[in-house]
């Protein structure tokens, strides 16, 4: 255990081998040192002297003995790797019986270990016998599909050693064998590949009988069965290393059997048939089956080629009974041994697709029962239905043509020359419009509606608010006529109508399916039309006025190619620069629509909400009326007219508009002019202080009266330090002296008063710091006229001035550090009057202490 060496090996003796076969013998060596290809010496002995017989490395090794059959190449060396070969003997006899000796030269630079190795050959007579049924080596059968069958073997040996048989049974249906059932020599059942399901089914056995047979049984049996049938036998013996070795095999081919396969095909290929007639096709079974048997038939349709029968519809079976499945259009016959009819009548369009039949076999048991023995599937038949299509024209004609806009239009589509109107056919219409284009541009069809089947009407998306308003009107008149009726055609409808007629087919199960379609030729709905022309004309009625006075105007119309027109009317007023109320300098004063109802747009004067009048002095005049003009009504006034035609449902269109020419009123005075700035002595304030603000008005030019001015005054705030938020309304005084103040958020609060006739103060009581910004005044001057009317100036803006709110640091601390003090104080002389009362009455605690000796040594108390 504890050395190293070189070590040759060859199997355990005696090896029992059968004569006239080939024998191979290895030999290996292992744990040697050297080269890594080592050479092999052979040696024969039957008593006690080795004869050479063959070498790996030297050629005149052979002894003269075994040169012959080495040379013939009976005896030779096969090297399996660099450690290990394979004596060959092809032919052994009786005279091989002996010893043989496998030797390896040293390589090793220390001799350790063995360098031969022998093993005893024990040759044996063959005495394996094998043979078929009756002595035949093979038979011809000619079965048919799901037929079964029985093959016979017999093996026998004779041998004196100890020996097992090992049977297979394999077939050969192209160049090479396939094995099929084995029993093993250590007596198990071995299914070849393929042939597992078969096995555990039963379909598949191999039964042993008496005189050593073997029976293979197949039942089922299907194309793939047919072939040559052989029985493998090889004989085995178990050596002394306990491992089972093949001494030798034979085979015999025992049958021939051919399986004549069963067909399911169907007689015809495409076929092509015209709607309502009769689809006969039939299912014919190729099988030449003698006995008794019976067939089981279904006939499936699919829509496409490649669908599984779990796809398909199931048509009509007829099951090994003949019973048929009940079926009303739908007939299937037995018309003869191996051949099933069927009949479909009346068939339609979607009949067409793909049939197929399945036919399944049944044999009778000798119990009594039925056997299925075989099924199957028809390759798919195609089957086309053409479809009959009715014959008939489409006629479109208009029976009201539009002459101008607004008037209706109605076209008639016209079934003729229908050739079958029986109840089976039915009638419906689409409805279409094209517009034209000068160019060669392609214009799509648009669908304005269309029926299906029952006559349900869809709508398009061109037309689908009209014709729910009632503009357009689809009718059918009569079975043959259709129509498409516009109320009131405008130029967007014109262009070319055409409509579709659509056939439809009742089926068997009462729905209809389209078969035909057929267009009509398109007709044009067009009228010549001229651009509308819309003239307006404003006339001032009085040359010369002053403010105060009444300014009039009028504006006159004119149109043409407009069918009874009616006008609205609107004045707007153009301000100068300096008043325009409207950013982009016009201003809406007052409109009087088509049916002659006033509207104020942006006159806004509450004082003169009935100093302007707009009214309808004839069809095509109207009169603007200002009474008690301002200075600031001046500007230039115009007339913006829209002419408007009656459209469809009472509804009114707008045809053209048009504007008149200005008018300006402009007053020439020589008044005071004012001015206006804001003053305050102190513009830094601090919290809680009052801030004065004062507007203070200067009149240049011609002194007035303070009675004959007054003024409207409103003060404004911007809250930043640049001016670029929008301005905050603080508070105003009118001109008879009413005070409007906005809504504040703080507490400060403001006051607004009139210190003078020229001077105006606003004062903001307890200032908080959200009272800072820009803050100026807008004053609005009113001044008497001669006549005594009062005339409003323009406005006045005042440059702005900021006011600053300050925080007064000594006010805001001097209570709250007083309070804090003052608590302090209270509740440390607090704090100092409990700790007192506390030591003095509630902590208090007598100790009594016991009296001492005077000795030297203390008491044990003290330690």
């Amino acid at each position: 255990a504890f050395c190293r060496g070189r070590i040759v090996r060859v199997p355990k003796g005696p090896l029992i081998r059968v004569v006239g076969t080939e024998v191979e013998i290895p030999c290996s060596v292992s744990d040697y040192d050297g080269p890594s290809e080592q050479n092999f010496d052979w040696e024969f002995s039957r008593d006690t002297d080795f004869v050479r017989i063959v070498s790996t490395w030297d050629s005149t090794f052979t002894s003269e003995e075994y040169q012959k059959r080495v040379g013939r190449g009976d005896i030779k060396l096969r090297r399996s790797s660099n450690d290990a070969v394979e004596l060959v003997i092809r032919n052994i006899q009786p005279a091989d019986q002996g010893r043989y000796k496998c030797s390896t030269p040293s390589t090793d630079a220390t001799v350790q270990g063995n360098y031969d190795a022998e093993v005893q050959v024990k040759v044996i007579a063959d005495g394996l016998s094998v043979s078929g049924s009756k002595g035949r080596s093979s038979m011809p059968l000619r079965l048919s599909e799901g037929d079964s069958f029985r093959l016979r073997c017999s093996a026998i040996t004779t041998s004196p050693e100890h020996t097992h048989l090992h049977v297979t049974w394999q077939i050969k249906s192209g160049s090479a064998w396939r094995d099929i059932l084995s029993l093993t020599h250590e007596g198990k059942f071995q299914p070849g590949p393929g042939y597992e399901e078969r096995y555990r089914n039963g379909d598949i056995r191999l039964d042993t009988g008496a005189n050593d047979t073997y029976r293979l049984s197949v039942s089922q049996a299907s194309s793939a069965d047919g072939g040559a049938y052989r029985c493998l036998v090889s004989e085995w013996v178990r050596g002394a290393d306990g491992s089972w070795q093949k001494i030798q095999e034979k085979s015999l081919e025992i049958a021939s059997v051919s399986i004549q396969r069963t067909d399911v095909v169907i007689s015809t290929s495409n076929v092509s048939v015209t709607e309502r007639d009769s689809l006969d096709l039939t299912c014919n079974i190729t099988t030449d089956r003698s006995g008794i048997f019976q067939a089981e038939v279904m006939w499936y349709f699919s829509a496409s080629p490649d669908d599984t029968l779990s796809d398909a519809q199931l048509l009509l079976s007829m099951d090994r009974d003949s019973v048929v499945s009940d079926s009303t259009l739908i007939s299937l016959s037995h018309m003869d041994r191996n051949s099933y009819r069927l009949l479909v009548r009346d068939v339609e369009v979607e009949d067409s697709g793909y049939y197929f039949c399945e036919a399944a076999i049944w044999v009778p048991l000798h119990n009594g029962s039925w056997h299925k023995v075989v099924e199957r599937t028809s390759a798919p038949v195609s089957v086309v239905v053409t479809a009959l299509e009715p014959d008939y024209e489409v006629f479109l004609n208009a029976s009201k043509t539009p002459k101008f806009s607004d008037d209706p239009t109605e076209l008639n589509c016209r079934i003729t020359n229908a050739q079958d109107t029986e109840a089976n056919l039915r009638f419906t219409v689409s409805w279409y419009y094209r517009q034209r284009l000068r160019s060669d541009d392609m214009v799509t069809d648009e669908l304005l509606a269309t029926m299906d089947a029952d006559w349900t009407l869809l709508l398009g998306d061109r037309s689908r608010e009209r014709i729910q308003n009632g503009e357009i009107i689809f009718s059918k008149k009569a079975f043959d006529t259709f129509s498409l009726r516009i109320q009131w055609t405008s130029e967007s409808d014109r262009g070319d109508y055409f409509c579709v007629i659509s056939a439809w087919s009742r089926h068997r199960n009462n729905s209809w399916v389209k078969s035909k379609d057929v267009a009509s030729a398109p007709v044009n709905v067009f009228w010549a039309t001229q651009d509308y022309t819309l003239t307006v004309e404003a006339v001032k009625l009085k040359p010369f006025f002053v403010a105060g006075h009444t300014f009039e105007m009028t504006c006159k119309v004119s149109s043409k190619n407009i069918k009874t027109p009616r006008y609205s009317v609107l004045i707007t007023a153009e301000k100068p620069l300096a008043d325009q109320s409207s950013p982009n300098g016009t201003t809406r004063i007052i409109s009087l629509n088509q049916d002659s109802v006033v509207r104020l747009e942006d006159w806004t004067d509450q004082t003169r909400v009935d100093g302007v009048v707009l009214e309808k002095v004839q069809e095509n005049e109207f009169r603007y009326r200002m009474y008690q003009t301002q200075i600031s009504d001046a500007g230039l006034y115009r007339c913006v007219v829209t002419a408007w035609s009656p459209g469809g449902g009472g509804m009114w269109r707008e045809a053209v508009n048009g504007l008149s020419n200005p008018i300006q009123i402009d007053f020439q005075t020589s008044g005071p002019v004012f001015n206006v700035s804001v003053h305050s002595d102190s513009p830094t304030v601090y919290q809680g202080e009052v801030a004065d603000l004062l507007c203070i008005v200067t009149m240049e030019g011609m002194a007035l009266e303070p009675d004959d001015m007054s003024f409207d005054v409103s003060w404004f705030a911007v809250r930043s330090f640049a001016l670029d938020r929008e301005p905050i309304l603080l508070a105003s005084l009118d001109r008879r002296g009413i005070v409007t103040q906005n809504r504040r958020n703080g507490s400060s609060d403001l006051s607004l008063e009139r210190i003078s006739p020229l001077e105006f103060r606003l004062r903001v009581h307890g200032c908080e710091d959200h009272d800072f910004g820009n803050h100026y005044c807008v004053v609005t001057p009113w001044v008497r006229s001669a006549t005594g009317v009062w005339q409003r100036e323009p406005d006045i803006r005042a440059k702005p001035i900021f006011l600053s709110v300050k925080m007064d640091v000594l006010n805001a601390f001097k209570y709250p550090l007083l309070i804090g003090i003052g608590l302090a104080t209270v509740t440390g002389l607090l704090s100092c009057l409990i700790g007192y009362c506390s030591s003095r009455w509630c902590c208090k605690k007598e100790v009594q202490e016991t009296r001492r000796e005077r000795r030297r040594l203390m008491s044990m108390e003290m330690d």
